[in-house]
């Protein structure tokens, strides 16, 4: 009698372990379960820490309550200025229900990848290249409420949206380098002109000044000479100022004008040729010309010397 009633303990007791085993479930920190009995959804989420359930009638699911890291694949689309792009993203989600994200919906996790993908393409076809490029923030709010309203249902809340990449063509890429180098020129002529006007007003000043000072110039050339000293160039080449030769000219006394010569009254020159002072006197001076002969006396001349 005594040895049936230590059977039957140790049966039951073995029973009471095997029980224990199959009903003893142990919940993470960072999980909460869901328990499903005969296949209904009973009331309340288990918490972290040991729980019990019914062997072989419930069924207990875990679901991560944690930061979920998604990256979405890269989606080629067409901009809304018909340039071709290919853009991925990175989905921050977690889980804020977990009856909903097992009843709900079969897998959460593919089925935010799946709406993110489908958000992406269509963000890419309502946005601009320049949009994409440079204004990705309102994008990234765009592209979290797209994808937040139906993952809400799902007992699924979407933490943040980024996108990551945005591949361009080369030819797309060749194109806006030359824009770019284009606009850093035009805003290089500008500083450089803005400079040259700058500078020319300080020189003006800087020229009153010195037409004030005329030892200023001196002074400045001085400066000059030293800097260019200072370089131990084999040639060092010095201003004259002008001013000082024009005073050196100024000062320099005028040379006497040579006389030029009378002409001489001994030259038979043409009366065209003579000055009219000298054409009495020459005429005076040269003896008379002698009358030439009649040819009807048929006589000859002689002429005396």
């Amino acid at each position: 009698m005594v040895e049936e009633l230590v059977t039957a303990g140790v049966t039951l007791a073995s029973v009471g372990v095997v029980y224990a085993t199959a009903a003893a479930r142990v919940v993470k920190q960072y999980e909460r379960g869901v328990v499903l009995r005969l296949g209904r959804l009973r009331p309340g989420v288990r918490g972290p820490g040991f729980t019990l359930i019914v062997p072989f009638v419930d069924r207990l699911q875990k679901v991560n309550m944690q930061i979920v890291t998604m990256p979405v694949p890269a989606q080629e689309g067409i901009t809304r200025d018909n340039v071709t792009v290919r853009v991925d993203a990175v989905v921050y989600f977690k889980v804020v229900s977990p009856s909903d994200a097992v009843i709900q919906v079969e897998d959460y996790r593919f089925a935010v990848s799946q709406m993110a993908q489908t958000s992406l393409r269509s963000i890419i076809g309502k946005s601009e290249l320049d949009d994409l490029l440079s204004n990705r923030e309102k994008l990234n709010q765009g592209l979290e409420l797209m994808i937040d309203s139906p993952a809400v249902e799902w007992g699924v809340s979407i933490d943040r949206v980024e996108i990551k990449d945005v591949s361009l063509p080369e030819t797309m890429k060749r194109s806006m380098a030359r824009q770019a180098e284009a606009d850093r020129e035009r805003r290089a002529r500008v500083i450089n002109a803005d400079a040259e006007l700058q500078a020319s007003k300080k020189l003006a000043e800087a020229a009153g000044v010195m037409s004030e000072q005329p030892a200023a110039l001196q002074l400045r050339l001085l400066q000059t000479v030293v800097a260019v000293a200072a370089e131990k160039n084999s040639t060092l080449v010095l201003p004259f100022p002008v001013e000082l030769l024009r005073f050196l000219e100024r000062a320099q006394p005028s040379a006497p004008q040579t006389a030029q010569p009378a002409p001489r009254t001994d030259e038979r020159l043409p009366d065209e040729r003579l000055p009219d002072q000298h054409r009495e006197s020459v005429q005076e001076q040269l003896p008379p010309a002698e009358a030439p002969p009649d040819p009807a006396s048929g006589g000859s001349y002689s002429r005396q010397d």
